[in-house]
């Protein structure tokens, strides 16, 4: 591994959204059945936009990859990883899918190794893709926002507070200066969840009183010790089992499904109470995260939300959204189907994915179309607004009594250190029978 000794921060990513090789090109896209797809046309000129990866790991792979079918006159020119084999790895297989296209322009000085790896890459674009662990995003914002560059970054977009007010700031500034942030929350850009948008807002389903959104799975993965890493090498290696790096899989994965109960219901929380804690996965390996949660949202409509959240193999699997509404109820399903159901069992609607486009994709083809068209998506505050709702979740069921939203986003707890180097102690180290400290419902303090 090389790594570099400088200061401030940058890391890597991989997870759920992996190398697309198979990732249809879909040169505009539906927003909704029978709209025009016009809208969203790319308008191509003879700029040629500039692209930079920050975060080279599965997650940035996918985006560059996705980034680079969208538009027809952009190249990918700067790289940025906090590991030199993680950004090797990625070039690699960008190289081999876009072989003879001539879209993968990254030379040898433009691959940036380090912790503030970013700023190199970032200063060489148009646009940039922040694909780092979650902890990393707000100070990669931050200074792409403040740079000039058009942003499409990953969710979650901090893990705290004082990371998600640094979005907000930085999300206004972006709207001053026209600049667009898409932010990976694809259900926002997935057709079933637009036709049932649509339908809310024409009233169809009355006011949403309840709901029950859903991300239980068996889990992810686990990349184990290796010898001569240091302890702050592992953790960041190991990202997701790490507060400071991911905020826990309530916020990492199940922001998507309570972003949806945000979008919805058209607000965001005012409290938040709940239980959580470790049965399954409770070795060294699995860091200091939880396994489940199980939070209730209360909002000012007076809605509520149950939100819950599992990585237990053997288990229930469910990743979706269900919404009572005083007209109907809705039933969302997460490979591409959507149905209302009124009060009396009948099914008032019904919608099918029809070969949809990719949402994964069609967030992309919408970023470059509104740069060509000289538009603005505005994706940064709901998406600090919906990680801040997680994080509350969080707060709760580590806690285990009741958040209200003013308190969460005004604490001062800071997860994610402002400055790191490879010298640094990470925030959490294990004791001396190997495990991390696990928060402890009543005695855990998550405010302060």
């Amino acid at each position: 591994m090389k790594t570099s000794k400088s200061k401030t921060i940058l890391g890597s990513d991989t997870s759920r959204r992996g190398f697309c090789k198979n990732t249809a090109l879909f040169s505009a896209g539906m927003l909704l059945p029978g709209m025009e797809i016009s809208a969203m046309a790319n308008v191509f000129n003879d700029k040629k936009l500039k692209l930079a990866v920050v975060g080279c790991g599965g997650r940035g792979t996918g985006a560059a990859n996705q980034a680079l079918k969208a538009d027809e006159n952009i190249e990918l020119v700067a790289m940025a990883d906090a590991f030199e084999d993680q950004l090797d790895n990625s070039l690699f297989n960008l190289e081999k899918e876009f072989e003879g296209t001539k879209k993968v322009k990254v030379k040898d000085a433009h691959k940036y190794v380090g912790l503030d790896a970013y700023k190199k890459a970032i200063d060489q674009s148009d646009v940039v893709i922040l694909a780092t662990p979650p902890g990393f995003r707000p100070y990669h914002f931050e200074y792409a926002i403040n740079a000039g560059k058009h942003v499409f970054m990953e969710k979650p977009v901090a893990t705290d507070a004082p990371g998600i007010r640094k979005v907000l700031d930085m999300a206004k500034i972006a709207k001053e200066k026209k600049l667009n942030v898409v932010v990976g929350l694809q259900r926002h850009y997935q057709n079933n969840y637009l036709a049932i948008a649509e339908k809310i807002k024409q009233g169809d389903v009355g006011k949403i009183m309840s709901g029950q959104v859903y991300w239980n799975s068996a889990g992810v993965w686990v990349r184990p010790r290796q010898e001569g890493q240091t302890e702050l090498e592992y953790q960041m290696r190991n990202w997701y089992y790490f507060n400071w790096l991911c905020g826990d899989h309530i916020l990492e994965q199940h922001i998507h499904n309570i972003d949806v109960a945000n979008w919805f219901i058209g607000e965001y929380p005012i409290s938040a109470q709940g239980m959580g804690g470790r049965l399954v996965r409770t070795g060294p390996e699995h860091g200091e995260i939880f396994d489940h949660h199980f939070v209730e949202f209360k909002y000012p409509s007076g809605a509520v939300i149950a939100s819950q959240c599992r990585h237990q193999p053997g288990t229930w699997s469910k990743v979706g959204e269900n919404f009572q509404g005083t007209k109907g109820s809705i039933e969302m399903n997460d490979a591409g189907a959507a149905s209302i159901i009124g009060l009396n069992g009948e099914k008032l609607y019904d919608y099918r994915n029809q070969n949809d486009p990719n949402p994964y994709q069609v967030e992309h083809n919408r970023l470059f179309a509104s740069i060509r068209n000289n538009e603005v998506i505005s994706d940064a505050e709901n998406g600090a607004k919906s990680t801040m709702t997680a994080i509350m979740g969080r707060m709760a069921t580590y806690s285990g009594k009741v958040i209200m939203w003013k308190d969460a986003l005004a604490s001062e707890k800071l997860l994610m250190p402002s400055e790191i180097t490879w010298d640094s102690t990470p925030p959490s180290v294990p004791g001396t029978d190997g495990l991390y400290p696990v928060p402890k419902p009543g005695e855990t303090e998550v405010l302060s």
